[in-house]
């Protein structure tokens, strides 16, 4: 099969395409055809090695070789003791752990996956697992008339939890760079920031919820924007950010009344069918910037690093 790999950390240019022997599924596991993959930032920091924990299960040298987690396709075998799928069923879902996604065919736990909605293409199904559950659950708890900002609202996260923010009835400011700031209006933002030019933190506007993207600020910034009550919770960020998240932000919250911590993203269907049951429904878009092609892998790992895709990229197998 083929398939873009890596054996070592680094920028783009470590990967290499190459052809490798199909994988073969084991117990509880099953054989995807994969149709689509889309990029996440995970798979930018899988790459680099850093944030340093970007490096677990694999401190020297990368844990697996191909990248790409979030993943659609069609099912090509399966291992022993799976029942829920069969050959030919469509699935897609967040293949984290052993991740496979940029190559013809990935093994994938039979937990991780679930049925593709007819309704959407392997493209648009790859783009919901990772981001789907993360923008869920960081926005649980968003009521009316709270102000939430949203840093890092243009990426794929950011496209779904701004608008989920909207149906809630909040007021919502969203930060990302300057590239961002037409697309996080479309999506619904009432207010919009390039963060290289304005500190949220420094405003002095105060609200009542903060969902930090990404995290690379003192905590006493983040008390300093904070509301009365208010919540802050942070996915991803710098190693020394997220511990003194951990530790002085969990004090310096309780302290001020406030509560400043990380978001426990907890994977898997039951958590991104939420996400996926909207765009079904026409509740919610899923915005695609480019779809490109397995030779395009290098390109597109190099843009989500920089930043720059308003939503997401998605990698289609089958293209040149």
């Amino acid at each position: 099969m083929r398939a873009v790999t890596y054996d070592r950390y680094g920028p783009p240019s470590v990967l290499r395409h190459e052809h490798m022997p199909v994988p073969e599924p084991k117990s509880e596991q099953v054989l995807v055809e994969v149709k689509a993959t889309s990029v996440n930032l995970s798979d930018w920091e899988t790459l680099t090695g850093r944030p340093v924990y970007a490096r677990i299960g694999g401190l020297r040298k990368p844990a697996n070789p191909i990248l790409g987690s979030d993943i659609a396709g069609v099912v090509a075998s399966v291992g022993l003791g799976v029942t829920e799928f069969r050959p030919g069923d469509e699935v897609y879902g967040d293949n984290l752990s052993l991740k496979g996604g940029f190559a013809e065919f990935a093994v994938v736990p039979t937990k991780s996956l679930a049925a593709k909605p007819g309704e959407l293409s392997f493209a648009e199904a790859s783009v919901i697992p990772q981001t789907g559950a993360i923008a869920h659950q960081g926005t649980i708890g968003f009521e009316a008339g709270q102000r939430v900002l949203i840093n890092g609202g243009g990426g794929g996260s950011g496209s779904f939890a701004i608008p989920l923010a909207k149906r809630a009835g909040t007021h919502v400011t969203a930060v990302d760079n300057a590239g961002k700031l037409d697309f996080m209006r479309q999506l619904g933002a009432d207010e919009v920031f390039d963060y290289r030019q304005v500190d949220f933190t420094s405003t002095g506007e105060r609200y009542d919820r903060i969902l930090d993207l990404v995290a690379y600020r003192p905590v006493r910034a983040y008390l300093r924007a904070l509301a009365p009550g208010g919540v802050y919770q942070c996915v991803g960020g710098s190693v020394p950010t997220l511990l003194r998240v951990l530790t002085a932000g969990t004090v310096l919250g309780r302290l001020s009344g406030r509560r400043i911590g990380i978001l426990g993203v907890h994977p898997g269907p039951k958590h991104f069918a939420p996400i996926t049951d909207m765009c079904v429904n026409g509740e919610l878009k899923v915005y695609v910037d480019q779809i490109l092609g397995l030779g395009s892998v290098p390109d597109a790992l190099q843009m989500v690093g920089e930043g720059r895709p308003l939503g997401k990229l998605v990698v289609e197998v089958g293209r040149t």
